[in-house]
């Protein structure tokens, strides 16, 4: 028994000593989802770098953000884009993808991060992009 607790207190100062990702998150001055969906990345260990921006046309072309998967708010982490309403967790798997330069949530569904409304869902995907444009679905989520 005491083995285990050792164990479990080992682990438990191993995660608590991990450090937070850095995340750069460019969005509108009047956006107010985005300012929850950073709320969002916070609170699952990021440390979110938060620029407010009033061109974001630019910054999104700049990134290679395909027109058709915008959304609200861009992010960059390891030099890859996050576009739009993507879950904490896709983020962290994105970022163990090499052959991808981002992924997306297009549009602003609802129950999305940061666009929870009580506990609706729309049903919703998580696009990746290769370098060479091509996209292929991340992470699906369902309506409830």
């Amino acid at each position: 028994m005491r083995r285990l607790v050792l164990l479990a207190l080992a682990f438990t100062s191993a995660i608590q000593a991990a450090e937070p990702v850095a995340i750069d998150v460019y969005r509108d001055p009047s956006c107010g989802c985005c300012e929850d969906w950073v709320r969002h990345l916070q609170a699952n260990g990021f440390a979110v770098n938060d620029h407010v921006e009033t061109n974001m046309g630019t910054i999104k072309s700049s990134l290679g953000v395909p027109y058709s998967l915008g959304s609200c708010h861009t992010a960059v982490i390891d030099g890859k884009f996050v576009e739009g309403h993507v879950p904490a967790a896709d983020i962290l798997r994105l970022r163990r993808q090499p052959d991808l330069i981002g992924a997306a949530v297009p549009g602003m569904p609802v129950g999305s991060p940061g666009m929870e409304i009580g506990d609706r869902q729309e049903a919703y995907q998580v696009i990746g992009v290769t370098r060479s444009g091509e996209r292929r679905v991340l992470a699906d989520y369902p309506a409830r």
